[in-house]
């Protein structure tokens, strides 16, 4: 019989451990002349789904050209080096009052360690996130997941 393969691959629980466990992931979008531009983003996964509430012209990317990816990585050394690529579809949504809840109440669990308290903000930046609203982005997966966890090789 012959000798199974290392292979680097993760399953797909794995995979999506690592994306809801991830604090920051790549979010990926499509300019108007198609030039891609890659921004890090906060999100929470649901349902196997990502979810982010952002503005600004993600949103206006997002609504122009659904096709998009998302990136979590993590590992300082090769060989721990590790990530999850996930090709999507992005739609700007308008969640209903309970998923808004599920990604409202995720979000605020997932982030509450990392976020600066508002009266440490300057004012200037407590003002621009107060006149610009949110949008709620939502992620589907499309295809394979491309996946790598360079551990699995010791």
């Amino acid at each position: 019989m012959a000798e199974k393969k290392p292979t680097v691959r993760m399953t797909p629980e794995e995979c999506w451990e690592m994306l809801e466990a991830s604090v920051n992931g790549v979010f990926t979008t499509l300019r108007s002349n198609g030039q891609p531009i890659a921004l890090p983003v906060w999100y929470v996964v649901l349902d196997q789904k990502i979810y982010m509430v952002t503005r600004g012209k993600k949103v206006v990317r997002v609504n122009n050209d659904q096709r998009c990816s998302f990136l979590v990585e993590a590992g300082d050394r090769w060989a721990e080096l590790r990530a999850v690529h996930v090709e999507c579809v992005g739609r700007v949504i308008e969640p209903s009052e309970e998923l808004s809840r599920r990604i409202g109440q995720a979000l605020d669990e997932k982030y509450a360690p990392y976020r600066t308290a508002r009266d440490a903000m300057p004012e200037q930046t407590r003002d621009y996130y107060d006149k610009n609203l949110n949008a709620t982005i939502e992620l589907t997966p499309v295809g394979k997941m491309l996946n790598w966890d360079n551990s699995k090789l010791f």
